[in-house]
């Protein structure tokens, strides 16, 4: 696989990353033999960048993660993160205490001293970003993290955060049918060194082998109005075209999806997310793919910005995602 660097200074890992949320079940049940067979494969394709978080699962995601390097002989970039919590009364938490008391905590379950990145994984209004991120340099000073990231923050969030300390990445939801980084994150990403790292590329599985049709009860798409009712019913139909579009081409919509992501910009590391090798198999050599002009313009004219009906997330969702232009 083709290699992309982590932020200025930082390491160098492959085009595309593996999202780990779904090793914590939130899109359907799963078991860690099945996750460890995904982790397998992606380490076979070249992947070497990990992404999870203490609350996925509430520690699944990284438990799994954890009793997986303990066996293999894989050398992996590891992401992490921390700031969200189950608290309806605080759902967000950046107090410099809370940063070092979880960290210590994923280590423990990851079974590792250091991790590459460690990213807020929502900015905490309560607490300064000034302050969360002395907090962060500290850790880095100490060896106990590579570098820092921020996740759903606005463009003077990251401007702020890097004045205190040189950012490493930042996470956003980013893909043909959620466009809002390119309104300012992107660019400020360019202009500072600093890795845009795309989650949901495949805009939670709706660029997949087939369209997500049965939710479990526990798989969060339930509560997205983009998934909901008509609104399902447009996107998919909208959707079709493009997929007609990428079988006409040779690939997969998930391949294509995920390279018209990579022609952005070398500095985008996208982490696509799977329960499974198979599944994994259908993008892993997107890095492949060298698109021309005339190309991106056809798959931006078959889905241009804004074509998808309804919301990215529900209002409660939403409480904790900075919004900006």
């Amino acid at each position: 696989m083709k290699q992309r660097q982590l932020g200025t200074g930082g390491p160098m890992v492959g085009a595309i990353g593996l999202g780990c949320m779904s090793f914590a079940g939130v899109f359907g049940e799963t078991d860690e033999a099945t996750s460890h067979a995904c982790l397998d494969a992606a380490v076979e394709a070249g992947i070497n960048f990990l992404d999870t978080a203490n609350v996925y699962g509430m520690g699944r995601s990284e438990t799994v993660i954890g009793t997986w390097l303990k066996k293999s002989k894989a050398k992996m970039v590891l992401a992490t993160k921390v700031g969200i919590q189950r608290n309806p009364e605080r759902p967000t938490n950046n107090e410099p205490a809370h940063i070092r008391s979880e960290l210590e905590g994923s280590l423990k379950r990851l079974g590792v001293e250091y991790v590459d990145l460690y990213y807020l994984h929502r900015r905490d209004p309560l607490t300064p970003i000034e302050e969360a991120v002395g907090a962060l340099a500290d850790l880095v000073k100490e060896g106990k993290i590579g570098g820092y990231g921020l996740s759903e923050v606005a463009p003077y969030t990251l401007r702020r955060a890097h004045e205190v300390h040189p950012c490493m990445a930042v996470q956003s939801e980013y893909s043909l049918w959620t466009r809002a980084p390119e309104l300012g994150m992107i660019q400020a990403c360019e202009e500072l060194g600093v890795a845009f790292v795309p989650f949901s590329p495949l805009a939670r599985g709706v660029f997949g082998r087939a369209y997500p049709e049965s939710f479990e009860p526990q798989d969060f798409r339930t509560n997205i109005p983009r998934f909901q009712g008509d609104n399902y019913i447009r996107n998919k139909a909208i959707v079709d075209k493009f997929r007609a579009y990428a079988a006409d081409k040779g690939y997969t919509t998930a391949e294509l999806a995920l390279a018209w992501l990579l022609a952005k910009g070398d500095n985008q590391i996208p982490i696509p997310a799977t329960r499974t090798a198979d599944h994994l198999g259908d993008w892993v050599a997107a890095d492949c793919i060298t698109l021309t002009a005339d190309e991106i313009a056809e798959i931006e004219n078959i889905l241009p910005v804004g074509f998808a009906f309804g919301d990215r997330y529900s209002d409660d969702m939403a409480k904790t995602v900075e919004r900006y232009s």
